[in-house]
């Protein structure tokens, strides 16, 4: 009789591997087709996690303005998403223009090209869907934009935070600078946290 495959049997059983979460997951840079997708996503995230830090009234006129889709950033191809089994569950980016945040609808925006010499790259528009919240898709997308802005140059970074995403910043070395009230358009208003992170140089890295 053929030996039976069972854990009592070291000789045909095998322990399967562990499997590492984050896997399953796949980042990439975002696409003009993301638009859509991205938009519910942001939408899902705010509603839901941002719920204990905002009023209603605050999320209802943020959104499309503060919290929305940054067309520039997918043209500049600085916006990272990440893919689960074909759908999009959170997105973020860095920018070397000084916007600090804000949709495409936003009131205050400005284009202009950075200079890594002695400006920091920005932060931005960093949503988590909250199903997959706590997971570490934020640090995954920081992680990334913080590498490519430094391969561009940059030796700080700078953001603006929501309340929400304050203490993933902090986890990441980044420090407060100020507060500051983003004007929404029901004349309310909502708090926004600038923060910033400096890199060391190589020759201080290696010191």
């Amino acid at each position: 009789m053929d030996k039976l495959k069972s854990r009592a049997d070291p000789e045909v059983w095998e322990e399967p591997e562990e499997r590492d979460p984050m896997e399953r997951f796949s980042l990439r840079v975002a696409v003009d087709a993301d638009v859509d997708a991205l938009t519910a996503l942001i939408d899902a995230s705010v509603r839901g996690l941002q719920a204990n830090d905002y009023t209603p009234r605050q999320i209802e006129a943020a959104l499309g303005r503060v919290f929305g889709v940054d067309r520039q950033l997918i043209a500049d191809r600085t916006y990272f998403v990440v893919d689960f089994e074909g759908r999009l569950v959170a997105g973020g980016g860095w920018s070397f223009r000084r916007t600090l945040y804000g949709a495409d609808a936003a009131d205050v925006r400005d284009d202009a090209v950075l200079n890594p010499t002695f400006e920091p790259a920005r932060i931005r528009a960093f949503f988590v869907d909250p199903e997959f919240a706590r997971r570490g898709l934020g640090s995954l997308v920081l992680n990334a934009c913080e590498q490519a802005a430094l391969k561009a140059g940059f030796s700080r970074t700078e953001l603006g935070a929501t309340l929400t995403g304050m203490p993933l910043y902090a986890r990441h070395g980044y420090e407060e600078i100020e507060r500051t009230l983003a004007p929404l358009p029901d004349g309310a208003s909502l708090a926004i946290v600038r923060m910033g992170k400096t890199f060391p140089t190589p020759d201080a890295s290696a010191a």
